[in-house]
């Protein structure tokens, strides 16, 4: 069974940075695309930023030049580093595999 956990989230000022953290079990395969999302109060989840197994990286718009999206030595395991960071980021943020998977989210407040 494949586990998906999220770990550092929190509660930061705004222009502050934060880094997420990612790691996949049960999985034998090495997953080719990971992803972060994101999803605000009353609002869609949306893509924030994916990865794939070659290096390739996309991302919103809106995080562009301040988030960076990067996976790890550890077989299935990527993060978000997170700067410059506006109240608008504020959300719970989901680790996501193959567009299949999914963690439990991790909570970011940015303060004003």
């Amino acid at each position: 069974q494949v586990q998906l956990v999220e770990s550092g989230g929190g509660l930061v000022q705004a222009g502050g940075s934060l880094r997420l953290s990612c790691a996949a079990s049960g999985s034998i395969v090495n997953f080719n695309y990971m992803a972060w999302y994101r999803q605000a109060p009353g609002k869609q989840r949306e893509l924030v930023a994916g990865i794939s197994s070659a290096g390739s990286t996309n991302y919103a718009d809106s995080v562009k030049g301040r988030f960076t999206i990067s996976r790890g030595n550890a077989k299935n395991t990527v993060y978000l580093q997170m700067n410059s960071l506006k109240p608008e980021d504020t959300a719970v943020y989901y680790c996501n595999a193959i567009r299949q998977y999914w963690g439990q989210g991790t909570q970011v407040t940015v303060s004003s």
